[in-house]
Parts: C-alpha cells; sequence; structure tokens
C-alpha cells in the first residue's frame, strides 16, 4: 500500500524537511468539524459585562443564579473596577478597566451597559468586527445607531440583542416586530419612563411638590443626581424613537421627539385633574397619518378609564394600534436593575442558542421617510394662576377666541388665596401652533402671577 493510499501525504515543514501529513476523507472532516461545533455550542456561553452599575450587577447575580450551565461569566469591565469587585462572583471572572483587553478576550458575548453614546458606540462596532455577539440596553444607541449596527452585525453574522432599550423586562420591540408583523401600526402610545411615573404617583398619592417628591425619587434609587434627562423627556424620547422604527417602520431620530418637561407639575394639577375624572402621566405618542408622523413626550391627563391611567410607580406601558387588529397592551416593570437584567438575560439565551447560525437578532425594518408633524391636534388643560378681579375670564375668552380656539370648561376650586388663584380651562381639540401663539399673548396679561401651563388631554 502506499502512502496516498493509507490517507498520507509528503509534505514539506517549515525548515524544509519532508514529514507526513495525515489527509482525512471529506466525510471524516466534516463530522469532526460538525463535532467541534456541537461541543462548542455545548459549553457554557462565556460573557463580559462592561458597566458594572444596577443593570450590570443585576445581569451578573442572574447570571450566577442560573442552574442550567448555559453561561459563564468571565469578564466584568468598569471604571475604578476595584470599588465594583464583588466576593460572590466566581474567581475565575476576570476584572478589568480595560475595554481591549475585554475585546481580545475568549468571551462570546460582549454586554455593554455603560449607556451614552461613546466610548458604547465604538466599542459595540469593535465587538461585532472581532467576531463577538452584542446585547445592550443602550437606549441612545440604539435610537441613534441602530441600523448602522444590525447592519454590521448582519455583514459579520454576528447576534446583536437590544430588547431591553425600551421598557425594561417588557418584551415590546420583538412583540411589535413579530407578534405583530400582520398588522400595518398607526399608532404607539405609552408610558416609558419609570423615573417619571414613580414621581407623578408619588405627587397625586401625597399631595408633595414636585422638589420634594423627586428628592424621595432620588434617595429611592428611582432618580439620577441630575435627572434632567428623565423627567424633561429625553429618556422616553430615545425609547420613542426605537420603537417608531421598529414598530411604525418611519425613519426616526430622537431629535424629531417634541418634549415637555414634567418640572411643572404641582399638586394642584391633581387635584383639577380629579375633577375631570382624570390623572396625569408622562406620555409619549407616534402618530402616523398618510405619510407624517408626530412624535412627542410630556405630561398629558389621562382618563381613568384609560389603562394608562392604572400604571403606577416605576412600572411602564405600551399601547400599540393597528390599523387591523386594533389596540394590543405590553406591561410590566420598565425601570430598576432586575426586571431590565431578566431583558438582558433573554437577549443572552437567544445569543446562546444562535451561536454559529448566522442570525442577528431583531432585524432592521425597511423604513419610510415621512414629513414631521409639528402640529398635533388635541382637547388641552390649561391651568392659570392669578391675582383675583373681574373681567379675568372674558379677557382670556377673548385671546382665546382670537386664535379661534374654544372653550370646553372652566373649572375653579375654593379655598385658595385670592392673591394667587388656580383655575383651569379646558379647550375642545385644538392644534399646538394656534395654541402657543394664543399662549403668548396671555402670558402678557398684568393680573397672571406666573406664566399658564398647558398640556394635552387623552381621549
Amino acid at each position: 500500500m502506499t502512502a496516498m493510499q493509507a490517507g498520507v501525504r509528503q509534505t514539506r515543514s517549515d525548515s524544509g524537511a519532508h514529514g507526513p501529513e495525515l489527509v482525512l476523507p471529506a466525510r471524516t472532516a466534516k463530522a469532526m468539524a460538525r463535532a467541534q461545533n456541537a461541543a462548542e455550542l455545548s459549553s457554557p456561553c462565556r460573557i463580559a459585562v462592561v458597566g458594572f452599575g444596577t443593570v450590570g450587577s443585576a445581569v451578573a447575580r442572574l447570571l450566577q443564579a442560573r442552574r442550567d450551565r448555559l453561561f459563564r461569566l468571565t469578564d466584568v469591565c468598569n471604571r475604578n473596577v476595584a470599588r465594583k469587585r464583588v466576593s460572590s462572583m466566581s474567581p475565575d471572572v476576570i476584572w478589568t478597566e480595560d475595554m481591549q483587553q475585554v475585546l481580545d478576550s475568549d468571551a462570546d458575548v460582549l454586554v455593554e451597559l455603560m449607556g451614552g453614546l461613546e466610548p458604547a458606540h465604538k466599542l459595540v462596532s469593535e465587538a461585532l468586527r472581532s467576531g463577538k455577539a452584542v446585547v445592550t440596553a443602550n437606549k441612545q444607541l440604539i435610537a441613534h445607531s441602530g441600523p448602522e449596527l444590525l447592519q454590521l452585525a448582519r455583514n459579520q453574522g454576528r447576534y446583536l440583542g437590544f430588547g431591553a432599550c425600551v421598557a425594561g423586562g417588557v418584551p415590546v420591540l420583538s412583540g411589535l416586530q413579530h407578534g405583530l408583523a400582520g398588522d400595518r401600526l398607526v399608532q404607539i402610545r405609552g408610558i416609558l419612563n419609570g423615573t417619571c411615573n414613580f414621581i407623578l404617583s408619588r405627587i397625586e398619592e401625597a399631595g408633595s411638590s414636585f422638589a420634594d417628591v423627586l428628592c424621595e425619587a432620588q434617595k429611592a434609587g428611582f432618580a439620577e443626581a441630575d435627572p434632567s434627562f428623565d423627567v424633561d423627556g429625553q429618556d422616553a424620547g430615545a425609547k420613542l424613537a426605537i420603537l417608531a422604527r421598529f414598530g411604525l417602520k418611519v425613519n426616526a431620530n430622537p431629535d424629531q421627539v417634541v418634549c415637555q418637561s414634567i418640572r411643572e407639575i404641582s399638586a394642584v394639577d391633581f387635584a383639577y385633574a380629579r375633577e375631570l375624572n382624570c390623572t396625569i402621566r408622562q406620555i409619549a405618542l407616534s402618530h402616523l397619518r398618510d405619510s407624517q408622523i408626530y412624535l412627542g413626550v410630556g405630561p398629558s391627563l389621562v382618563s381613568r378609564l384609560s389603562s394608562l391611567s392604572r400604571v403606577t410607580g416605576s412600572q411602564n406601558l405600551v399601547v400599540s394600534t393597528g390599523e387591523f387588529g386594533g389596540e394590543t397592551t405590553f406591561g410590566g416593570y420598565g425601570a430598576g436593575g432586575d426586571p431590565t437584567a431578566v431583558a438582558v438575560l433573554s437577549d443572552l439565551v437567544q445569543a446562546a442558542n444562535q451561536r454559529n447560525k448566522q442570525l442577528v437578532g431583531l432585524d432592521c425594518p425597511p423604513v419610510v421617510d415621512c414629513e414631521l408633524m409639528t402640529d398635533f391636534a388635541s382637547p388641552r388643560y390649561i391651568r392659570f394662576v392669578v391675582r383675583d378681579r373681574p373681567g379675568i375670564i372674558a379677557s382670556l375668552a377673548a385671546a382665546l377666541a382670537k386664535h379661534s380656539l374654544n372653550i370646553d370648561a372652566i373649572l375653579q376650586k375654593p379655598g385658595y388665596e385670592k392673591s394667587a388663584l388656580p383655575f383651569v380651562m379646558t379647550l375642545e381639540s385644538c392644534g399646538q401652533r394656534a395654541l402657543g401663539a394664543a399662549l403668548r399673548e396671555i402670558s402678557k396679561l398684568e393680573f397672571l402671577v406666573e406664566p399658564p401651563f398647558a398640556m394635552p388631554i387623552v381621549e
């Protein structure tokens, strides 16, 4: 039998000497490759976590609590990592401040929990290029760069999961894209920020001021030291842009969202809201009509009959409206470490199950460019605080009538000082542009103690 018949051929080594090389039959080589892939898939999926704050530490804790041995936490990366080290973690975990060390590691999946646009964008891009799957809870990153990163994941044949970016543990993105794929969605509205919902719920319950409840929320860990991103609407705005892209399939970005702060809400607004059988919530709304899209976030009066009114504390709720299927509601806890960590782990399960299958998680749907609708019509609530005197209602009615705005009702509760008397007008449905012009004129009237405060009424 010759050497070639035995499956051995002569080769030249690097030193120039000849030596034998085993040549396997094609069928045997394929079987060995399948066995190697099976061994890799049966081994634990190696996880590197970058960002070890509230969510990152919750993810690590949930990974440790799993009993299926699907995952193994291998790396934790954070600034000042010595302060973050947890003794309960496996001694094999590598703790580092060097993101490049994580990129060079043998981790299968990088979990990005830093937040912000940079260096998160660079880290996620390099991780995908290096052959790692990525799971992120970074709403700003996906809102601004989601399509680009999904395309990169597709080009690299890697998984990119971001279900935790919107509504924490509520699987709303997969529900909109896959569960409602047969419908044509025309509207998505909801409560997307747990911090604002906690603050508004507490003002309603305790009758406290915004400032006092904000301090309470900060002490309880529901609000950041600088709460602007939450209370001024940018956090919900980023989530709304993601929902509009994946649900309504329009080319939306956070810069297009009209945001109004909840800072001006007071206990008196809730008192008048009760008179109208309503409550107040921060509502995010995306509405598609023909080739126009409206994107807005801000405080709104919500009917007590609406499911949105029953969302309290740090819960989130998303209501989609389809052209054929009507309303579908997604609800659950959207803030806090554990609910968000559950969403991260759900994506990690997908990443682990889809190793070597060339799948990239949620698809980036084909989107269309729409004209931005900045003037959305709805009934309005306006709170005035005045130095009481005869003729105030007539002056306000005249200013509103000048801009073709019709008064629906006037409410005045007793018991307030005449020097700073709060009362409310509700208007029939009108656009923001006409209302804004009328309120600018009204703000010049000398009997006003403070500028009028207006918000939409959600029907």
